[in-house]
């Protein structure tokens, strides 16, 4: 009964973004804001037609949800642009990861401990968890014909680029957390985290090599059409991230590099099919987790946390990536308002609950992580999905022209 109501709601709301497209696109509120609404409706805050077990006392759903929607998002990244595209984003991407990503670890930390009075190993937990930049929200901002026509494509590709890889590369993070706050040690940790990151980009180089060639292969001998061909990556993701938990390596990650490594040896025909993909998962398919996430928020325990968690939660979403962002703007080659867009659209979800619920799994953590973590996301949620739209109109207006008109003139205009 209660999945029956979830894929009638999720059903439902996809009708109504696909009948109104472009007009949901332009409108100051994202789909999965509007999924998260639904869901509260529905819940048992409001309607209570939509009983799903309550986040602290049974969370394992939640956190096989986030993971397979994880895969299928950071697949469809990997695979959204020409290789040679995501190959010359190599170095502010790779800055945002290096230098940004641990950055926003110890900020969110260091939030935690200072706003909501908790130890080292707890604020080490909550800053973990939300440190990637997610996908899921992230493509609100980069896809579509609003996306392109008011932002420039290098700033597009850069955040798509750092929300796939970084899923996966927080993993370490996590990590290191989990020893500050449980029985393992920091060298079991650091063990952990190499063979989690080796492993996974040996396992993804090698699934994408193969999936990529014989797929390549089938279409050399017409044994493939376009309908198999936009469902094998998805079956391909599923299969790496099997593989990834069987060989107990970091399965986002491998998935992820098995997209990249996939599109360096398959078609460009290929490829643009799976971009149709990536435009049906990030629309549709993440409207069930959403709309399941706005029924299960923990409202009384929000309450207990009381001005210190809204205190919490503004302070991660305005110093967790913003002002590092800025301040990193000569290196990544981004004019001031290029740096601002790209510090402010770096949205905690899907994958703060990914990690959430891994920390909870492997430890049965303090419940002040998952009311915290939560409370972020439904913040970032609830903003971000806001001021999307909104947004890109400023940049647009603030820099003139279109999105890919002014990426020459917005590397000339940097500092």
């Amino acid at each position: 009964m209660t999945v029956d109501v979830l894929l009638v709601a999720a059903g439902a709301l996809a009708l109504v973004a696909a009948a109104w497209s472009e007009r949901i696109r332009r409108a100051p509120v994202s789909e999965p804001l509007l999924a998260a609404l639904i869901g509260v409706l529905l819940g048992p805050a409001v309607l209570g037609v939509l009983p799903l077990p309550a986040l602290l006392d049974d969370h394992a759903w939640l956190h096989t949800a986030a993971r397979l929607l994880l895969a299928i998002s950071v697949m469809s990244i990997a695979l959204r642009y020409p290789f040679h595209t995501a190959r010359a984003r190599w170095r502010p991407v790779l800055l945002l990861l290096a230098v940004v990503m641990p950055v926003m670890a110890v900020v969110s930390a260091g939030l935690a401990a200072l706003t909501l009075g908790v130890g080292l190993g707890v604020a080490a937990l909550i800053g973990a968890a939300l440190t990637p930049t997610d996908p899921v929200l992230a493509s609100t901002v980069t896809t579509g014909t609003p996306a392109e026509e008011d932002l420039p494509g290098r700033d597009r590709q850069v955040l798509s680029l750092e929300s796939g890889a970084n899923d996966g590369l927080a993993f370490p993070i996590v990590l290191i957390a989990i020893a500050l706050a449980g029985p393992a040690t920091m060298g079991e940790a650091l063990l952990e985290s190499l063979w989690d990151v080796a492993g996974a980009i040996l396992l993804g180089a090698l699934l994408g090599w193969l999936g990529g060639r014989a797929l390549r292969s089938g279409a050399d001998h017409g044994a493939t059409d376009p309908g198999p061909e936009l469902v094998f990556t998805v079956v391909l993701a599923f299969a790496v991230l099997g593989a990834g938990g069987l060989l107990r390596v970091d399965g986002i990650l491998a998935v992820f590099v098995c997209g990249l490594a996939f599109n360096a040896v398959s078609t460009g025909r290929q490829r643009t099919a799976d971009v149709r993909i990536d435009e049906a998962v990030n629309r549709f398919v993440v409207l069930p987790l959403f709309l399941a996430f706005g029924a299960i928020v923990p409202w009384e325990e929000w309450r207990a946390l009381g001005w210190s968690g809204v205190l919490f939660a503004v302070a991660v979403l305005l110093l967790r990536r913003p002002p590092i962002v800025y301040l990193l703007r000569r290196p990544l080659r981004l004019a001031r308002p290029d740096a601002v867009y790209l510090g402010w659209f770096g949205p905690i979800g899907v994958s703060a609950l990914f990690y959430l619920t891994l920390e909870s799994e492997r430890l049965g953590i303090d419940p002040v992580v998952l009311v915290a973590g939560s409370l972020v996301v439904a913040a970032s949620l609830l903003v971000h999905g806001l001021t999307a739209s909104p947004g890109r109109v400023v940049y647009r207006k603030v820099t003139g022209g279109t999105g890919d008109d002014r990426a020459a003139s917005s590397a000339a205009r940097k500092g």
